[in-house]
């Protein structure tokens, strides 16, 4: 028996990026539905739930982060929605504040195709992003404490004088959380970790 399509609802106010990333999809066996707002976005999810949600992060009216946040209040009613955000945006804060909303991953435009089949296959074979980093790492108190202020975009100097460290023992602490966390970045890092919910910044 030939197994279901899965679908795919795309919130994207660009129609020409919107055509795009449909097509590219449905040639990839899904099925893409198409709106081209936040307030329109939410209304299809809730008439048809899809099984993962692509929203760009900046658009009029209701901006990504916004759909995030009401699908989060609505959660119990529609079940959890993988979501993952389309956006021009790749500055640090951006995906810090996507992340700890509950985004799944980031996908930065110009879209490599390649990269977001491989994300949304991750996805939607449920890949628990939260459970499983807790229960595969363990930073300790101080990787714990050093993490958060980078996730505040401290500098190694500003976290070794908040907390009467030298700086080389603060790279030291940052360095062991980065390679736990498989991590090529101290930002990365510092992702990885408050989406894994091993730290609160």
């Amino acid at each position: 028996m030939a197994q279901a399509r899965r679908t795919i609802l795309c919130i994207e106010d660009d129609r020409e990026t919107a055509a795009l990333i449909a097509e590219e999809l449905v040639e990839r066996g899904f099925d893409v539905g198409m709106v081209y707002g936040g307030q329109e976005g939410l209304m299809a999810i809730m008439k048809s739930t899809p099984d993962l949600v692509l929203c760009d992060v900046t658009m009029p009216g209701m901006t990504g982060f916004e759909v995030l946040e009401r699908l989060k209040e609505l959660a119990p009613r529609l079940g959890h929605i993988p979501v993952v955000f389309l956006t021009a945006l790749a500055d640090r804060d951006n995906q810090l504040k996507g992340r700890l909303l509950g985004a799944e991953d980031y996908v930065t435009k110009p879209i490599d195709f390649e990269r977001l089949v491989f994300i949304i296959n991750a996805r939607l074979g449920g890949v628990a992003r939260n459970a499983v980093l807790q229960r595969l790492v363990t930073l300790n108190d101080r990787e714990t404490e050093v993490l958060t202020w980078v996730a505040r975009g401290r500098t190694s100097v500003e976290i070794a004088r908040n907390l009467r460290l030298s700086k080389r023992t603060v790279d030291f602490h940052v360095d062991n959380a980065r390679v736990k966390l498989r991590a090529e970045t101290r930002t990365e890092a510092a992702i990885k970790a408050a989406a894994g919910g091993l730290i609160k910044p």
